[in-house]
């Protein structure tokens, strides 16, 4: 049974619609599948009914934005009541941070000698209610300032780059807070991957697993190599959290993450799934 556990659509920055990437998890051979947008629901119903004639499970999932001394933390929530109050009201602060930044970006853009028209921008972002960063990278890419969306996050817009403006994001305890009391169960995305080991370090992770609201971490990620993948699954293990892998299937938009490049054990699933419906969740 292959499951993939972390995938967007162009609901957020993917560049597949909801029913093109379900079409595709069918094709890749995939039995269960979770679409973790950034910070909205809004391609989970679409998804759903594409899953079902696609032959193919579908968990419902999000990728929140969230921090840790203010550090980006990649949280994935799944199987999250979409209709808790509370968490699309957390959710909807976060997407009014990412667009309010729009214009600055694009100020510095255009003082960088890059300017992209606002008519380009929203040609990429096509109605998505979680505007980000690959979508100006889209843009960039266009306009013939950058070859693909890597050089544009190493040149230009990564949190350490020029055009750089930073945002609202959850706190990552009461992100956590928000997945549980809405009957979901809590996964941190590619911990160790990037600069992240530093902020979520053994010492972290071994509070967050102790307090009981983080149910896994992601272990088999592209931004993991073999010893850090060996040596995650084996803190998981000592800590017993769920260790998970994933894809983060972008489409397009993210080279070398072809859907079911990782995949997560029938048995972390089939845990991860308990879970959800021990607590109300999924509904």
């Amino acid at each position: 049974m292959k499951i993939d556990l972390h995938t967007h659509s162009s609901v957020s920055d993917g560049t597949d619609t909801p029913t093109q990437l379900m079409a595709k998890a069918a094709a890749a051979g995939l039995a269960a599948i979770a679409l973790c947008d950034h910070d909205t629901f809004d391609g989970l119903d679409e998804a759903a009914q594409a899953a079902a004639a696609a032959g193919v499970e579908l968990i419902r999932g999000i990728e929140i934005s969230a921090e840790l001394g203010g550090q980006s933390v990649h949280l994935l929530g799944y199987g999250c009541r979409a209709a808790d109050d509370q968490l699309l009201a957390e959710l909807a602060r976060v997407r009014a941070g990412r667009t309010e930044r729009i214009p600055t970006m694009l100020q510095r853009l255009a003082e960088a000698g890059m300017p992209v028209p606002k008519e380009v921008l929203a040609r990429h972002i096509a109605g998505s209610p979680s505007v980000g960063r690959p979508h100006l990278a889209d843009a960039m890419v266009e306009l013939g300032y950058v070859a693909d969306r890597r050089e544009a996050f190493d040149g230009w817009l990564a949190d350490d780059r020029p055009i750089f403006v930073p945002r609202y994001s959850v706190p990552l305890r009461p992100a956590l807070e928000l997945i549980r009391a809405a009957g979901g169960a809590a996964v941190i995305a590619h911990p160790w991957g990037r600069q992240s080991r530093e902020v979520l370090s053994e010492e972290v992770l071994t509070g967050l697993a102790g307090s009981g609201l983080l149910d896994g971490v992601e272990v088999d990620h592209q931004d993991h190599d073999q010893a850090t993948r060996d040596e995650l699954r084996e803190l998981a293990g000592t800590l017993g959290l769920l260790a998970t892998g994933s894809s983060d299937y972008h489409g397009l938009g993210k080279v070398n993450h072809e859907l079911a490049c990782n995949t997560t054990a029938e048995g972390v699933y089939r845990e991860l799934r308990y879970r959800i419906d021990e607590r109300g969740g999924m509904a």
